[in-house]
């Protein structure tokens, strides 16, 4: 009877083993890339001695979490940009999370208004200019993109990937909706081609002379500088980086983000906040800087030394929540304009 106790006492211990090992596992859906996030993760396991599982898409994991309901694995989502944020935000699919820790190192126009999403690196869409061909200083507004002298001369990528529909949206938001329209068809016809590519293909035409001009995500610029290709340092070499909106009574740069929440289901929401809150602290948010030249969102973090290099710039501080509001309006004008 003896030795019945000790095996019954011995399964049961490895039962609870088992349920403590598996709550310090976390499951995350990210649409970060897998070599962007892995060095966060190693850090935060070592950290924590919590392991970490990722699911990695593009696109498709918001409907997927959807679709598996209270019995996903999910328990935490990293995006890349607040309309997919947003997209979680609509479906239900984010815890509220109350964390002294989030709420003190993440401002609060970069996070959502009921505690279900933040924030956790900030980039810039700015504007890459032909050192040949452009003169510093002769563009200094987003707005300067529209006028008439720029004809044939800018490149995008299509106006309705997200990052050129939160720029829209927030021309919406400071402009109206009637200017921020105009300015978007003057755009259009200021382009050298049709809309394509990614932001890298836009500095490449630059460099091959198809434009003088271009939209880019500051992250690209430190990206082709850095290049393990030397035809993209070249690239960068030949461009010059603007940070727009930056006089004393203007708005300053248009900012999007990176982020991520607590999924609604999550089987381990405490362990799940603690990611969030050490991908906050300042070891991760310099990490942001040095691995994909992102900005911190923390304010007691000062960007890395490369970024600071680039020149200092001041951001608009627009909630990054009516970016998201405004997206589907900003959207429809796309659609009407032709971008």
């Amino acid at each position: 009877m003896k030795s019945l106790k000790l095996t019954i006492l011995g399964a049961l211990g490895c039962l609870c083993f088992l349920e403590t090992a598996k709550a310090q596992e976390l499951n995350i859906y990210s649409h970060r890339q897998p070599f962007l996030i892995e060095p966060f993760l190693e850090a935060f396991t070592k950290s924590t001695g919590i392991e970490t599982k990722v699911l990695y898409s593009s696109k498709g994991l918001a409907q997927r979490l959807k679709s598996e309901g209270r019995n996903s694995p999910a328990d935490v989502v990293l995006t890349v940009d607040i309309a997919r944020l947003s997209v979680y935000h609509k479906f239900g699919l984010l815890a509220e999370i109350n964390s002294q820790k989030l709420t003190d190192n993440i401002p609060q126009n970069l996070r959502s208004p009921d505690n279900t999403w933040f924030a956790l690196s900030k980039r810039s869409r700015v504007i890459v200019t032909s050192k040949e061909r452009v003169a510093q200083g002769e563009i200094k507004r987003i707005e300067d993109l529209a006028d008439p002298r720029w004809r044939g001369r800018v490149c995008t990528r299509p106006g309705s990937h997200v990052y050129n529909r939160a720029l829209l949206a927030s021309m919406i938001a400071h402009h109206g909706a009637e200017d921020a329209e105009k300015w978007a068809k003057e755009l259009v016809s200021n382009f050298a081609r049709r809309p394509q590519g990614n932001d890298r293909a836009q500095v490449k035409a630059i460099f091959e002379g198809v434009c003088d001009v271009a939209i880019i995500n500051n992250y690209y610029f430190g990206k082709l500088k850095f290049s393990e290709k030397p035809d993209q340092r070249a690239w960068a070499r030949s461009m010059n980086l603007v940070y727009p909106n930056q006089g004393s009574e203007d708005r300053g740069a248009h900012m999007n983000v990176s982020g991520g929440g607590v999924a609604i289901h999550s089987k381990n929401k405490e362990a799940a906040t603690k990611l969030l809150e050490f991908l906050t602290e300042p070891a991760s948010q310099n990490l942001y800087g040095e691995i994909n030249f992102e900005f911190p969102v923390n304010p007691n973090v000062e960007p890395t030394a490369e970024l600071k290099s680039w020149g200092v710039f001041r951001e608009d501080n627009l909630h990054i929540q009516t970016i998201a509001d405004l997206s589907r309006q900003a959207q429809m004008m796309i659609d009407r304009v032709g971008w």
